[in-house]
């Protein structure tokens, strides 16, 4: 079991960054592949970064490719998701997800365990 707390997120303008932390609680954080997704009122969750369990692979939707980076660090029990050049339409609640795996995947029905969200809004 692991629980997920996001952190991170607020109010900013178009062309700025952000970093959204999340805090793992439990052991064994560095068995979990991490993930950020975002989801836009009234749509599915969509897939953001992703990061294997020891952090050597790394992988981002083509919508943030160049501007998002998923980074951890396992002595923190932390994921982060650095935001670069933001723009309105990145405007979305974030979430952490976790799954007890090696491999991130960009599906969402494969992560176990969810944070509660964390609102980021970009003013044009």
């Amino acid at each position: 079991q692991v629980q997920l707390v996001e952190s991170g997120g607020r109010s900013v303008e178009a062309g700025g960054s952000l970093r959204l932390s999340c805090i793992a609680s439990g052991r064994y954080f560095n068995t979990y592949a991490m993930a950020w997704f975002r989801q836009f009122p009234g749509k599915e969750r969509e897939f953001v970064a992703g990061i294997s369990r020891s952090g050597d692979s790394t992988s981002s939707a083509d919508s943030v490719k160049g501007r998002f980076a998923i980074s951890r660090d396992n002595a923190k029990n932390t994921v982060y998701l650095q935001m670069n050049s933001l723009k309105p339409e990145d405007t979305a609640v974030y979430y952490c997800a976790a799954d007890n795996s090696n491999y991130y995947f960009s599906r969402r029905q494969m992560y176990s365990y969810w944070g509660q969200g964390t609102q980021v809004t970009v003013s044009s």
